[in-house]
């Protein structure tokens, strides 16, 4: 596992990384042609990776866009992809995210005592999977009602009433994805 990336890596940004500065700060091609004496056609070649990036030619782009050079040749950060561990409890129950909250689907990590046994139905949109880690897991689904136990998976739209709960004497640990717009999971094989 490398720490940096690599060379390759950090060229291929310097080309988005000059369109996006240029169109920022709302510099037509035709224009920063003008003020670096650099064909439009190079600039254009430059911006979309057909042309690899030299210091002279993001020497004058980067100074007539006003722009330090390292914001365009800077290797991007590394952001820590680890998920703060802030588990919340309601009702007994213990919620741990397992996803940053800006996307979707969520995931959850959640523990239910075994007295949170009682079935309260309740619709929402989106979209439900459940997989159970340890313990026996209760669920009510529209008229359905069945018990799942470890390794054992479900998927369901939460437009259908449904609750899940302890089922018997000991809780219940339990893996959840959950989307709002009822976005599947797409599995990518090896053929």
């Amino acid at each position: 596992m490398h720490d940096q990336p690599t060379v390759d890596a950090v060229i291929e940004q310097i080309a988005p990384r000059l369109r996006r500065a240029r169109e920022k700060k709302g510099v037509s091609l035709t224009a920063l042609a003008r003020a670096t004496g650099i064909s439009t056609s190079t600039l254009s070649r430059l911006e979309s990776g057909q042309r690899k990036p030299s210091l002279e030619l993001l020497l004058p782009v980067t100074a007539a866009l006003g722009v330090p050079l390292d914001e365009i040749v800077a290797a991007p950060r590394i952001l820590d992809p680890r998920v703060p561990q802030r588990p919340t409890k309601k009702d007994g129950r213990v919620l741990i995210p397992l996803s940053h909250q800006q996307g979707e689907p969520r995931a959850y990590k959640m523990t239910i005592p075994a007295h949170d046994e009682q079935p309260h139905l309740r619709t929402h949109a989106g979209h439900e999977w459940l997989y159970v880690l340890r313990g026996r897991l209760r669920v009510t689904l529209g008229d359905q009602d069945f018990v799942m136990g470890p390794g054992e998976a479900a998927e369901f739209d939460c437009r259908i009433p449904h609750w899940f709960g302890a089922a018997g004497r000991g809780g219940v640990e339990l893996l959840s994805l959950f989307g709002k717009q009822g976005e599947r999971i797409h599995l990518r094989t090896r053929r």
